[in-house]
């Protein structure tokens, strides 16, 4: 498998990439970080449980799907401090993995719509697909761990809610969605890192962003200045015969 190439495993990244970046999305927006369930032993009344999320906080009664209580200006009193780090955690990890796809979608184009040579007086200025497809596969990977660390805490941290005060918080739906997403995006970083060893193949440096000369350039390169330097001393040691007339 060579770089030169659009290959399923750049394609498939590309769409592990989206659909992690997707479901980080839906992690975010929804208001289903965190529950805690209110019982009450009057027999006139139900059960409350209320929704926590990054930006709303909603209280429904048992088998009802209206918010009693809906608070939209959640995000601006969060009193737990895991939910306060994920508000900032998370679009800073999308943000990071829409630069890699951005990144990832460049190398891709760059491999199948662009000559493999490139003309000698623009060669420094030519994306290579090979450090495009490093550089994101590198971004994916610091998204994983910006995202996939505060969404555990939140485990941790409802047990510790548990044991302070009572045993009434539960994780829920959003936190997994949280830690598949990290894992897709873990899984899109290792299928890039996998397309760029393969890519190893050419006779490239390690870090290859551009184009340091183009490829045509070894075929017409000239001779070493040693090999000049024997030869003009052979033309010069000629003997030169004239004979007079």
């Amino acid at each position: 498998m060579g770089c030169r190439d659009v290959h399923a495993a750049t394609v498939l990244a590309f769409l592990s990439g989206t659909a992690s970046v997707a479901g980080l999305l839906a992690a975010v927006l929804l208001p289903n970080w965190r529950q805690m369930r209110l019982y009450t032993f009057n027999k006139n009344e139900r059960n409350v449980t209320v929704y926590t999320g990054l930006w709303i906080k909603c209280a429904r009664f048992d088998g009802s799907r209206d918010c009693v209580i809906y608070d939209p200006q959640w995000y601006t009193a969060v009193d737990q401090l895991d939910l306060r780090v994920l508000q900032f955690a998370l679009p800073l990890s999308m943000l990071t993995a829409v630069s890699a796809l951005f990144l990832c979608l460049i190398g891709m184009c760059n491999t199948a719509f662009v000559s493999t040579v490139p003309n000698i007086k623009l060669a420094k200025c030519l994306v290579n697909s090979a450090g495009c497809h490093l550089v994101a596969g590198l971004l994916f990977l610091l998204a994983c761990a910006i995202c996939l660390t505060p969404s555990i805490w939140v485990i941790f941290y409802n047990n510790y809610l548990n044991r302070k005060y009572e045993p009434v918080f539960s994780f829920d739906i959003s936190v997994f969605i949280a830690i598949a997403s990290a894992g897709g995006l873990f899984f899109t970083s290792v299928l890039l890192f996998l397309w760029y060893c393969a890519c190893k193949s050419l006779p490239s440096p390690f870090w290859q962003p551009l184009y340091s000369h183009a490829p045509t350039m070894h075929s017409y390169a000239s001779q070493p200045y040693s090999a000049r330097s024997r030869l003009s001393a052979i033309e010069i040691d000629i003997p030169v015969v004239t004979h007079a007339s």
